[in-house]
């Protein structure tokens, strides 16, 4: 298994034995910073052809609804072509403060709906639970 990549506000598992990039949130960062990460993120993906992702935010203290807003708009579109035609597969593991977020707050609100939408040419699910959102991306029958 490669060697964790540690960048300003995350790490990066690659873990071929699950078919999983791995992403955990370690630090807060400015936007700029998080947007380059969220490309590197996904050279590294292409680069081990995973298109399934662990996102780990449970130590992020917020989300700007902007940067969701330009995930959804921009990050998202460009990842799905580029790892076509494997699906792009994001399960987010959430603190109860960030999903309590997710609800109450109108710009979150707008943004995960979005996001959720079976419409979208990925699939995205909201976890609490590491293990259920690793069952989620790898359903028993695959195992």
């Amino acid at each position: 298994m490669p060697d964790p990549i540690t960048l300003v506000s995350r790490t990066l598992f690659v873990r071929p034995d699950l078919r999983v990039l791995v992403v955990r949130w370690h630090t807060e960062a400015d936007v700029d910073v998080v947007k380059a990460e969220y490309w590197q993120m996904l050279e590294v993906a292409a680069a081990h052809d995973l298109s399934d992702w662990l996102l780990d935010v449970r130590r992020r203290n917020q989300a700007p609804a902007e940067l969701s807003a330009w995930v959804n708009q921009v990050f998202y579109p460009k990842a799905v072509a580029h790892m076509a035609p494997q699906r792009l597969r994001l399960a987010v593991l959430s603190s109860p403060y960030m999903m309590q977020q997710y609800v109450s707050d109108p710009g979150h609100q707008r943004e995960v709906a979005y996001a959720l939408d079976p419409a979208r040419p990925f699939d995205i699910a909201l976890f609490e639970d590491e293990g259920k959102a690793m069952s989620w991306l790898r359903p028993a029958e695959e195992l």
